[in-house]
């Protein structure tokens, strides 16, 4: 059997590699730069005139430079800078100034000081469909789709980049549908099972190849002459469960008539500093190692989301004008900057997305400035972050209270298109680490802008300092801006059931049956 199946994997790996196309002649083009990530650190401080790093905290509690989760430590600079009010010191008091004046400088400072630049040409995407498959999720029939986004490499052939995505559509109802993009690994959720008939074949042919590569097999299947080798799996359809707030986040979606699709970041841009001179930035960069203000891997996979949009907005099956972008963790952190700064998505669902994310970075408590700008994180923003944990720097030392922005300012970016912020418990894994106050207070503070939009908030004040957070599973759903905390682990999945009508109210989508 294992000769066999390494026959056939040696045999389809064969297949490929006569598909590929001829090396490139690397002489003609810039040697591509091969750095460790702890070298791409080093020379990104080079540049900064960075000599050493404050050193991040340990999330352990029993060590000796363990993080702060004492709230009466946690704000040395508890004062914002105010959403509303321009550089030039000038209060903003209507939208007009809003759109024209701030927006674009607090964008200006996002990309300076914290995520990086996109550059202004990048290569063009072409989308091909792999597999096409038709599929039962839970008791919803839906189309599935594998596909891959070609990135252009014809300017520098030395890297290439193809982006994985996965698109699932229901077909119980009239469409177009609203979609949801998911930062995640993609794979078709239920595939179609060979017929009866089909699957004798199959057996018949694998029973002959089997005998073939080795003829001790014959005795075996003489033996049990009514043993077939392939089965068809336990598939889901009518006899699958009703689906409920405890089933599956792409169940949930498909029977809400949503569509849903999923995109792996990795493929886009790794999640490492070695790749930065590899992957859609490598790529854009010739193989050279980032600048300052380059961008980092959190507005690369935000980019590749924009391309895989971009496809959407061709799907005559999708309603383009409803599609929202969720992720959690570090992509929960991408789903907030992919939502900020590319203005088709209508919605996101921002699900524990911690420092870099919806947390303020002005708070020391749990995860740190100095914790992102270390070698784990470093990879995800512009090299200028790496300013902010200079121990010893040509510039000076500088803390997370030097930014010129935070992320209640981030968040105020989407508004007044629905974010929809979600966490749960440390108890149950969502650690302290991710300081949960810490986001509630920039949600709070992002309300302003919600309401100068005509948007409606958190229905609270927006007094970051005084305002409580809310028990636990107690959501403030009511406003374009929501709030919730349930009391799952280090995942949304529990607030699914809560964010899809959330979102088809925001949206004014009803699911219409066929």
């Amino acid at each position: 059997m294992k000769k066999l199946m390494g026959l056939l994997i040696a045999i389809g790996f064969g297949c490929l590699g006569m598909a590929q196309q001829t090396p490139a002649d690397s002489s003609k083009y810039p040697r591509l730069t091969v750095f460790t990530a702890q070298q791409d650190q080093a020379d990104m401080m080079q540049q900064l005139g960075i000599k050493k790093l404050r050193p991040g905290p340990s999330s352990n509690q029993s060590d000796p430079n363990h993080d702060n989760e004492d709230e009466q430590f946690a704000n040395p600079c508890p004062q914002l800078p105010d959403a509303l009010v321009t550089k030039a010191g000038k209060k903003v008091t209507t939208p007009d100034q809003w759109w024209k004046i701030r927006r674009p400088e607090i964008a200006e400072s996002f990309e300076k000081e914290m995520y990086g630049r996109i550059p202004a040409i990048t290569p063009k995407v072409t989308w091909t469909t792999k597999v096409t498959d038709y599929e039962f999720v839970g008791r919803t029939p839906a189309l599935a789709r594998q596909l891959v986004g070609h990135v252009d490499n014809s300017e520098y052939p030395l890297i290439d980049v193809n982006i994985n995505m996965v698109l699932v559509l229901p077909l119980n109802v009239k469409g177009p549908v609203p979609v949801l993009m998911m930062f995640g690994f993609p794979a078709l959720p239920a595939p179609a099972q060979p017929s009866p008939a089909d699957l004798e074949k199959l057996n018949t042919a694998f029973k002959e190849m089997m005998i073939k590569s080795n003829p001790d097999m014959k005795a075996i299947f003489d033996r049990y002459p009514a043993y077939s080798p392939v089965t068809r799996l336990a598939g889901p359809g009518f006899f699958a469960p009703a689906t409920n707030g405890d089933s599956p986040p792409a169940e949930q979606l498909l029977a809400a008539g949503w569509g849903y699709c999923t995109l792996e970041p990795n493929s886009v841009q790794a999640d490492n500093g070695a790749g930065l001179t590899r992957g859609i930035i490598g790529l854009v960069n010739k193989g050279q190692p980032r600048k300052p203000d380059d961008w980092g891997a959190l507005r690369a996979w935000g980019w590749g989301a924009s391309r895989a949009l971009d496809f959407l907005e061709t799907d005559t099956l999708v309603d383009a004008k409803k599609v929202g972008i969720e992720g959690v963790s570090r992509y929960g952190k991408a789903a907030l900057v992919t939502l900020a700064f590319d203005q088709r998505f209508a919605t996101g669902l921002i699900g524990s997305s911690g420092k870099g994310g919806v947390t303020l970075q002005r708070r020391f408590f749990g995860e740190a400035v100095e914790s992102l700008a270390g070698s784990g994180g470093y990879h995800w923003l512009a090299g200028n972050y790496l300013k902010y944990a200079a121990a010893e720097s040509t510039t000076g030392s500088k803390t997370g209270c030097d930014l010129p922005i935070d992320s209640h300012e981030l968040i105020a970016l989407c508004a007044p298109r629905p974010v929809f912020i979600s966490y749960g418990i440390p108890e149950k894994g969502d650690a302290h680490w991710l300081d949960q106050m810490g986001s509630f207070k920039a949600t709070v503070a992002a309300g302003t802008v919600f309401k100068l939009l005509g948007a409606k908030d958190l229905g609270i004040s927006n007094d970051y300092n005084t305002e409580k957070m809310p028990p636990v599973l107690t959501g403030l759903t009511d406003g374009e801006l929501a709030w919730r905390q349930h009391n799952g682990g280090h995942t949304d999945a529990p607030n699914f059931q809560f964010f899809i009508p959330w979102a088809n109210r925001e949206l004014n989508y009803s699911r219409k049956a066929k």
